[in-house]
């Protein structure tokens, strides 16, 4: 396994987030349903599956969780890995399981971009029909292709995430089923397995991203959210029906950055100087900049992060392959400089960003190990 601060070059086409639904859709008998992930062979009789994608446990985590986390401990050893995409951040994850594509072709290319012709740059996490969910991630969704198949389908998630632009844009196609706490969401999960002939449930939980943000990875509070999470998995995996698995994955990975590996662009005129906006989050930046200023905030970004941080113009990211095919309509959605991070730093924007951002602890977002590496936890009913 590669050390958790290496470069990782998504899966794409191989084994990476949007592989696993067109994988599970070919279990599940959906017509022309690619199965990269040689899923078929492993699942064989498998009519139901439970999808529970846990954000932030990357496969780096999983040590660090399973002492806390007895059933994970059972299940995690037999476990395969995939690659998150980049940015290895939750919008891109989600869309990119949801819709099966890689980011170039849903578009939803970071945690923020900026909306092509605008000053305006959108959250996805905070975002609705504004712009409009179907137009902004154009590629229909897997879940909508199994129930065009005749497969049940089922997500289930938080309440205020129902209807939300990124629910829409990763999910829509599914009946959706609220669940507020670990409770429902495993209740939601099995009822949604027992319908129909052929089922797909995609359960979402979310604390132990919001632990590892907060408080740091492997804090009190990150055991006590893993803790919450193997509750999950254990009434999960006793609740299977006999024809049904329980798939598990993550979004991305974490880790902590330190004070010392903090830049911020609004404290530095270096940094500052000729940006016309700001996007992205703190492990991958998209520098949107002034007429003719585009080379100099390379050199100066270069001169400023070092070593910390791949510093390069659009064109050379997008031709190195890291979105995937990237067409002329999203192309604009990422910055005209992307600042990727290396190691243990981050770039935040303190005039650009609400403070909370700068006061977590864990990020992710870029190309290491770290982030990138997440499990493919597969349990068959016993």
């Amino acid at each position: 396994m590669t050390q958790p601060l290496e470069f990782v070059r998504p899966a794409y086409g191989r084994a990476s987030l949007a592989e696993l639904l067109p994988s599970v859709l070919a279990v599940l008998g959906v017509p022309e349903a690619p199965d990269p992930l040689g899923l078929t062979a492993r699942l064989d009789g498998v009519r139901r599956i439970a999808l529970l994608v846990v954000d932030g446990l990357g496969s780096y985590q999983i040590p660090l969780a399973t002492p806390h986390a007895p059933t994970l401990a059972d299940v995690a050893p037999a476990a395969t890995e995939l690659t998150s995409v980049f940015p290895s951040t939750t919008p891109a994850g989600l869309a990119s399981i949801g819709a099966g594509a890689v980011p170039g072709a849903h578009g939803l290319l970071a945690f923020t971009v900026n909306v092509p012709g605008t000053d305006r740059v959108l959250n996805h996490t905070q975002w609705w029909n504004d712009p409009d969910p179907s137009a902004w991630q154009p590629v229909p969704s897997r879940l909508a292709v199994a129930r065009a198949a005749g497969v049940a389908v089922t997500m289930v998630s938080r309440p205020e995430y129902a209807g939300s632009g990124l629910t829409l844009a990763a999910w829509r196609g599914g009946d959706y089923r609220a669940a507020p706490d670990p409770d429902t969401l495993v209740t939601g999960m099995l009822d949604g397995l027992a319908v129909g002939g052929r089922s797909l449930v995609v359960g979402y939980h979310p604390t132990v991203d919001s632990a590892g943000h907060r408080f740091g990875v492997d804090s009190p509070e990150w055991r006590a959210a893993v803790a919450e999470l193997d509750g999950v998995l254990a009434r999960l995996v006793e609740g299977l029906p006999a024809d049904a698995a329980l798939l598990v994955t993550a979004d991305h990975g974490q880790l902590d950055v330190p004070d010392e590996g903090r830049y911020d662009l609004d404290a530095d005129p270096r940094l500052s100087a000729g940006l016309r906006l700001v996007a992205g989050e703190p492990r991958v930046r998209y520098l949107h900049t002034l007429p003719g200023a585009r080379d100099d905030v390379v050199a100066a970004w270069r001169e400023v992060l070092g070593e910390d941080a791949w510093v390069a113009p659009r064109e050379e990211v997008v031709e190195a392959g890291l979105f995937g095919p990237v067409p002329s309509a999203h192309l604009g959605r990422i910055g005209d400089v992307v600042v990727a991070s290396h190691g243990l730093c981050a770039v935040l924007a303190t005039a650009h960003e609400p403070e909370t951002v700068a006061k977590l602890v864990a990020y992710h977002g870029s190309y290491t190990a770290a982030e990138m590496m997440v499990p493919l936890i597969v349990v068959r009913a016993v």
